[in-house]
C-alpha cells in the first residue's frame, strides 16, 4: 500500500517531539537532590528554644501555612506504620527499581477497557513528585510529559538512594490531611503520640489518609479497614521484619469508623509546648525581620533554674489559694552580662490569662522604687543613711488638693533614720524625701536606670515615691541590677531597651539562619553611669540589713538569707500587685505576684506573696555558690554615729531614737550626732517649702522646747476622706494627732479620747473634731468630710509589706 509523503513527515515530527520530551524529562530527572540535601532542607513549622545546656525548653510554632513536626528517622517509625504504608501504596516496593511495570501495565489495560483499577504510582514515584514540583499532580491530573518525567525521576532516585532512605523521606514529606505534612505532625495531632508508638489501627488510618488526605471519615474508615485486614497476615519485608504469627482476628470496621471520626477531630499538637513560652515568643521577636526563622535557637536560660522558678511560683500560688491571686512572674538576670537565666511569664495552668507575659506587662511597682529615690537624695547630699526623717501623718499641698500618704499598716513610727525608713519600707518618709529631691529629678533618675516613664514627673507628683507609674518586671529587675553593679547600667543582653529602640549591646540571633543564639554569657556589655556608686553601695548596704528592716518585717523574715543579699518588697494600691526584687553577688532576681486582670488580692503582701518565691530562687542559685558583700567603692567614709532622745522618755530616763552604730557617709556629710530640733511640742510643717529645709533640722542638736499652745496637727481642716471598700476596715482608721499630752478629743460634741493621738474609724458624713483642756475649753478644731459606704470594724489580720 502506498503511503503519502505527508504521513512519513508527520510521523517523523511526532517522533522527534517525543524524543525531545523524553530528553527534557530526563534532564530534569537527573537533577534529583541527594538524601542528605533533602534532610538538610527540611524545615519544621516549629522552632525549638534550647537552654545553654542544649536541652529543649520550648517548642513554638513559627510557620502558620503548614504543620510539620520534626524529621523522624525510619528507625523511629513504628513497624506497623511501615508495613501499612507499603501494603497500601506499593506492595512490591522492595522488589522493583522505582517503577512497578507490572502494576503500570495492569493499570493501562484497565484504562483501555474503562475498568476501575488501582493506580500504578509507586512510593518512589510519589517521592519524586514531592521533591520536584514539575512532576507534581495538578487539579486536572498529570500531563503525559509529567508522567514520563516522574517515571524517569523515580528510576534515577532508586539508583541513587537506598530503599530505607526513600521510605524515610516519603514518610516525612507526604501530605496527610489539611495542613498536616509528615508523619510526626500527623501522629502528634491525631493520636497525641510520637510516630514510634503507633499501633496497627493507627497505622492503618495513617496509610488510608495518604491515598485520600481530605476524604470523609466514612471513606477513610473503609480504606483503613481494608489495610488493617491486609496487615493481619503480616508479610515480612526488609523494612518490617517478620513478626510472630498471630491468630486471625475479625476487623471491627464499625468500631474503626468511630475511632477515625474522633481522631480526625482531635488537635493534640499544640502550637507551643514547654516551660518557657513567653521567653520563646519574646526571643524570636528580637531577631532580624529579614532573616529566616531558625529551626533551633540556643538561649542563655538555664534549664534546671527555669523549671525550679516555674515550680516555686506555682507552689506559692497554690498555698495562697483562697486569697484571690492566680498570676505571677519570675525573672533572673546575670549581674555581669545582663543575660536572662530564667524567664517565667505566668503561672501556666493556674492562670486564666496564661498568654499574658507578666515579665513584660505594665504594673505599678509600689515601694520598689524607693531605693532609687533614696540613692538620688544621698547622691545630692540631701540625706545620709543616718539622717532623721519623720514618719508621721502628713498633708502635702498639691495642685489637685491635699496628698496624704499612708504606711501599709496605717501606723507611724515617728522619727526614724533613713536606714530604717528604707529598710522598713515606710511610705511617709519616702514622700518627704521626694519633696526634697523633686518629682522631675526622680523621674530623670528612673530613666537613667532603664525605666523610662510615659509621663513627666509632674504628672505623677509626689505619688511617684510610692510607685504610682507602671513599669514591667523586665525593666524593674534590670534597674536593680544597676544597683548590683555599683550604679552602672546596661540593657538586658539581647533585648530591646531604652523605650523600644534597639539595644546596642548584641543582636539576639546570629548568622541569620538555621542556628541562632542569644548573647553569650561572657559577652561584655556596655555600662553607663546611672547612679553615684557611693549612693548605690549605701542603698545596697541598707537593703541587706536585717536589723534595719525589723520594725516592719521582724527579725525572722523570709527576706533573710544565709548568704549576702539585698532585697526590696513592694505592694501597689489595693494589693493589686506585690513584688520582691533583689540581688546577690552574681544574680538579680525579680518576682511579681498579682492578677493579670488587675483585680485586687486579699491580704497578700510582698512578704507573703512574692518574697517566698524570691527567697526560694535565690537559695537555688546559691545552693553551692557563695555570695559575698560588695567591695566598698572609693570615696566613702565609715563613722560612728549616735542619736538624740525620742519625744517621750520612759521610767529609765531619755532613750535614744535608735541605737548607736557605725554608718557609711559620702565625705563631708558625716557627723557624730543626729537629733531633733525639739524634743516635744514641735509642729512639723509638711508643706513643700519646709520639707526642703528638713535636712538641717535633722542634723541640729537637741534644743529646749518652747511653750506653744496645743492644737490639732492632723488632719488638716477641710480634709475629704474617701473610704476604699478594698481595704479592710481595721486598716482605715484615721489618726488624729495634736501637740501636748493633756488634751481631750471630741467628735461632733461627743467624747472620743484623750492624749496626743487617738484613732477613729471613719463614718460617712461631715464631722467636727475638737480638742479641749481639762476644764472643757476648746483649744482647736477642724472640720472634715468622709465619703463612701460605712464600714464595720473587724479584728485586724496579720500582714506585712
Amino acid at each position: 500500500m502506498f503511503l503519502p509523503f505527508d504521513f512519513f513527515f508527520t510521523l517523523r515530527l511526532r517522533t522527534q517531539a517525543a524524543a525531545l520530551v523524553l530528553a527534557a524529562c530526563a534532564s530534569g530527572a537527573w537533577a534529583i537532590p541527594t538524601f542528605d540535601e533533602v534532610r538538610a532542607d527540611f524545615k519544621p513549622s516549629d522552632t525549638l528554644i534550647l537552654s545553654r545546656e542544649g536541652e529543649v525548653l520550648q517548642r513554638l510554632r513559627t510557620d502558620a501555612t503548614v504543620r510539620r513536626g520534626q524529621w523522624v528517622p525510619l528507625a523511629d517509625v513504628s513497624p506497623a506504620l511501615r508495613q501499612a504504608l507499603v501494603l497500601s501504596e506499593d506492595k512490591r516496593f522492595f522488589e522493583h527499581s522505582g517503577v512497578d511495570w507490572r502494576a503500570a501495565s495492569a493499570a493501562a489495560w484497565g484504562n483501555l477497557w474503562n475498568q476501575r483499577t488501582r493506580g500504578a504510582s509507586t512510593i518512589t514515584m510519589q517521592l519524586a513528585g514531592l521533591l520536584d514540583g514539575d512532576w507534581r499532580q495538578g487539579p486536572g491530573g498529570r500531563t503525559v510529559a509529567q508522567k514520563l518525567g516522574q517515571t524517569v525521576a523515580a528510576q534515577v532516585l532508586d539508583r541513587r538512594w537506598r530503599k530505607d532512605q526513600i521510605l524515610e523521606a516519603y514518610l516525612n514529606l507526604v501530605p496527610f490531611r489539611s495542613e498536616l505534612v509528615g508523619i510526626d505532625a500527623l501522629s502528634r495531632t491525631l493520636f497525641d503520640k510520637a510516630a514510634h508508638g503507633l499501633d496497627d489501627r493507627e497505622a492503618a488510618v495513617a496509610a488510608a489518609l495518604v491515598r485520600a488526605p481530605n476524604a470523609r471519615p466514612a471513606l477513610v474508615a473503609q480504606r483503613a479497614c481494608g489495610v488493617l485486614r491486609d496487615m493481619q497476615q503480616r508479610p515480612s519485608t526488609p523494612s518490617t521484619p517478620a513478626l510472630p504469627a498471630a491468630p486471625a482476628a475479625r476487623v471491627d470496621c464499625d468500631a474503626l469508623d468511630l475511632f477515625i471520626t474522633a481522631a480526625l477531630q482531635r488537635r493534640a499538637f499544640d502550637a507551643s509546648e514547654g516551660v518557657a513560652p513567653h521567653f520563646a515568643r519574646y526571643l524570636l521577636r528580637q531577631r532580624d525581620k529579614d532573616s529566616a526563622v531558625p529551626e533551633r535557637v540556643t538561649s542563655t536560660l538555664r534549664a534546671p533554674l527555669q523549671r525550679f522558678a516555674m515550680q516555686s511560683l506555682q507552689q506559692q500560688l497554690r498555698e495562697l489559694r483562697g486569697r484571690h491571686v492566680e498570676d505571677g512572674a519570675v525573672l533572673v538576670l546575670d549581674n555581669a552580662t545582663g543575660a536572662v537565666l530564667a524567664w517565667v511569664g505566668s503561672s501556666g495552668q493556674l492562670s486564666q490569662a496564661s498568654e499574658v507575659d507578666g515579665v513584660l506587662a505594665l504594673r505599678q511597682p509600689g515601694s520598689t522604687l524607693k531605693p532609687f529615690l533614696y540613692a538620688e537624695a544621698i547622691a545630692e547630699r540631701r540625706l545620709t543613711a543616718a539622717s532623721l526623717v519623720e514618719d508621721s501623718p502628713a498633708q502635702i499641698t498639691t495642685a489637685g488638693g491635699l496628698y496624704i500618704p499612708q504606711n501599709y499598716d496605717r501606723q507611724f513610727k515617728g522619727w526614724v533614720s533613713v536606714r530604717t525608713a528604707l529598710a522598713a519600707s515606710l511610705n511617709v518618709p519616702a514622700v518627704r524625701t521626694l519633696v526634697m529631691v523633686t518629682p522631675d529629678a526622680f523621674h530623670r533618675q528612673l530613666g537613667a536606670v532603664g525605666m523610662p516613664l510615659r509621663e513627666s514627673g509632674d504628672y505623677f507628683g509626689y505619688s511617684l515615691a510610692l510607685g504610682s507609674p507602671e513599669v514591667p518586671l523586665l525593666h524593674l529587675t534590670n534597674a536593680f541590677r544597676t544597683l548590683a553593679n555599683g550604679g552602672r547600667a546596661s540593657p538586658v543582653a539581647g533585648t530591646f531597651a531604652n523605650g523600644g529602640r534597639a539595644s546596642p549591646v548584641v543582636s539576639t540571633l546570629a548568622n541569620g539562619g538555621r542556628q541562632g543564639t542569644v548573647a553569650p554569657a561572657d559577652a561584655k556589655p556596655r555600662f553607663t553611669p546611672a547612679i553615684d556608686p557611693r549612693a548605690a553601695f549605701i542603698v545596697g548596704d541598707i537593703l541587706s540589713d536585717g536589723n534595719a528592716r525589723a520594725r516592719t518585717f521582724g527579725t525572722d523574715s523570709v527576706l533573710a538569707t544565709r548568704f549576702w543579699t539585698a532585697v526590696k518588697t513592694g505592694t501597689s494600691k489595693d494589693m493589686r500587685d506585690n513584688w520582691a526584687v533583689g540581688w546577690s553577688e552574681r544574680y538579680t532576681v525579680g518576682v511579681w505576684v498579682g492578677n493579670a486582670s488587675g483585680a485586687a488580692m486579699h491580704e497578700v503582701s510582698g512578704t507573703s506573696g512574692a518574697a517566698p518565691i524570691w527567697a526560694a530562687v535565690m537559695g537555688f542559685l546559691h545552693a553551692r555558690e557563695p555570695s559575698r558583700a560588695p567591695k566598698t567603692p572609693p570615696g566613702l567614709v565609715r563613722a560612728a554615729v549616735r542619736f538624740g532622745p525620742g519625744p517621750s522618755s520612759g521610767a529609765g530616763g531619755p532613750q535614744p531614737l535608735e541605737a548607736a552604730r557605725d554608718e557609711w557617709f559620702v565625705p563631708g556629710t558625716q557627723q557624730p550626732l543626729f537629733a531633733m530640733d525639739s524634743i516635744a511640742g514641735e509642729v512639723y510643717d509638711t508643706s513643700a517649702s519646709s520639707q526642703k529645709t528638713s535636712k538641717s533640722a535633722a542634723r541640729a542638736p537637741a534644743a529646749p522646747a518652747a511653750a506653744v499652745p496645743a492644737r490639732i496637727t492632723a488632719p488638716a481642716s477641710g480634709t475629704v476622706i474617701a473610704l476604699d471598700p478594698d481595704i479592710p476596715p481595721a486598716r482605715q482608721r484615721l489618726q488624729f494627732t495634736a501637740t501636748g499630752d493633756a488634751v481631750q478629743w471630741r467628735l461632733d460634741g461627743k467624747p472620743l479620747g484623750r492624749g496626743s493621738r487617738v484613732a477613729w474609724l471613719p463614718w460617712p458624713g461631715r464631722h467636727l473634731v475638737q480638742i479641749t483642756d481639762a476644764q472643757g475649753q476648746v483649744l482647736d478644731e477642724v472640720r472634715l468630710e468622709v465619703r463612701g459606704a460605712g464600714v464595720v470594724a473587724v479584728p485586724p489580720r496579720a500582714g506585712a509589706h
